[in-house]
């Protein structure tokens, strides 16, 4: 093949890579708009068509006109956002620990039968028990507001279902190819490093798609139960104080940017299937 055919087929590629992340930024931006537009309808719907008295009950006008138009919205919006900061510093300790841990155990459950049997079934009890009944064990043996607390508690709730879809992903690898593996005198660690992994890339960028809301619930639920700080510990505050505009706008603010976390995770993630060929397996 000539230098200038290579040229052409290269450019044509870059073409269409190119248009790929347009179109798939494209498609995350419109899906984080109609996410946005569906959940502000369902709030003002609430409140439009609830008893609640106004001045408890909060709508989109009144957070907006909180912290953009009224005197003080400046203090307002500087106020929560350092409540949002240690948020999302302690929804990022769970996500992380979550994922790193589903990841090793998928690992090791997927290589060894043995450890499967012997830690699946207390997993599973974990996974059984409501967290907020076991929360003020953690706590007891982490210590009420820790950062250990944090990422415990956090840990727990993404742990779970990142590693039933880590472990679904695993499982599909293509039983022809880990066949060829062993041909080649490859052992069970090279089959899954060769061909396990790569294949359950979609399970894994779905199980951090799903285990952002998770750590973002996990971190305000360790807030609310040992450190008593960011959103999470000043809801309950809030509400005792009958500050009603700072609690709505909190919680809009958190579930706003939760929102958009997750529409960044799936844009990554069809970037990077498409950039590997591994776009139908989404």
């Amino acid at each position: 093949m000539s230098h200038v055919a290579v040229a052409d087929v290269s450019q044509r590629l870059r073409r269409e890579r190119t248009g790929a992340f347009a179109r798939s930024v494209a498609r995350s931006l419109v899906n984080t708009a109609v996410t946005l537009g569906i959940v502000l309808l369902l709030w003002q719907a609430v409140i439009s068509l609830t008893d609640v008295s106004p001045y408890v009950a909060k709508g989109p006008a009144d957070v907006w006109r909180f912290l953009f138009v009224e005197e003080g919205a400046a203090e307002n919006r500087a106020e929560l956002m350092e409540l949002t900061w240690v948020t999302l510093r302690d929804a990022a300790i769970g996500f992380v620990v979550g994922m790193t841990t589903a990841m090793v155990l998928a690992v090791l459950f997927t290589l060894s039968k043995t450890v499967e049997a012997g830690v699946m079934p207390l997993a599973l009890l974990l996974r059984s028990v409501p967290l907020v009944s076991i929360a003020p064990v953690i706590i007891l043996a982490t210590g009420r507001g820790t950062q250990a607390s944090v990422a415990v508690i956090g840990t727990i709730v993404v742990l779970f279902p990142a590693l039933a879809s880590m472990l679904f992903g695993l499982s599909r690898a293509n039983p022809e190819s880990l066949d060829l593996v062993r041909v080649y005198g490859g052992g069970s660690w090279s089959a899954l490093r060769r061909v396990a992994m790569p294949g359950a890339l979609p399970s894994v960028f779905a199980a951090a798609r799903v285990s952002v809301p998770g750590a973002v619930t996990g971190a305000l639920l360790a807030e609310w139960l040992s450190t008593g700080t960011g959103i999470g510990g000043m809801i309950q505050k809030f509400n005792a104080s009958a500050r009603f505009d700072e609690l709505w706008a909190s919680v809009a603010i958190i579930t706003v940017i939760t929102l958009v976390l997750y529409n960044l995770v799936q844009l990554a993630e069809s970037v990077v299937l498409a950039r590997m060929g591994m776009a139908d397996a989404q």
